[in-house]
């Protein structure tokens, strides 16, 4: 990445120049390698394990991504009805088990996303929300 003449290359280390020096020196030695993120989705036994399949999208997209959760969640919708479990299960309704009927859902409620950092650009056209 270029660094404009105005963003200075050691912006994100410690100003301490003892502190800047051993940064400095562990980015350069990383610097060119692929990024692992501990913060993915994904469960990582999808990737190392041969013999793990995907599932279905709501089991691979809906549920275990906290974001799309809180999103829907903070728009009315219940946890159970996005294939979710109450913890006691006490007086609680069933989680939804039809997973076309939780992606329904998702799909129902995807203009929720317009203008949020997990809608991608790429994606075509939104469509207008439900009037």
């Amino acid at each position: 990445m270029e660094l404009g003449s105005t963003v200075g290359a050691n912006r994100l280390f410690a100003p301490d120049p003892a502190q800047r020096r051993v940064a400095r020196e562990f980015y350069e030695g990383v610097a060119g390698l692929p990024i692992v993120s501990p913060h993915g989705h994904v469960d990582p036994r999808l990737l190392a394990d041969p013999n793990a399949t995907f599932g279905t999208p709501t089991e691979l997209f809906i549920v275990p991504d906290h974001y799309v959760l809180r999103m829907l969640y903070s728009q009315g919708i219940r946890l159970e009805a996005l294939g979710i479990p109450a913890r006691d299960g006490v007086g609680q309704p069933a989680a939804e088990t039809d997973d076309r009927r939780v992606w329904q859902l998702f799909a129902d409620n995807f203009f929720l996303f317009r203008a949020t950092e997990c809608r991608s650009s790429s994606t075509a056209t939104p469509s207008r929300a439900p009037t």
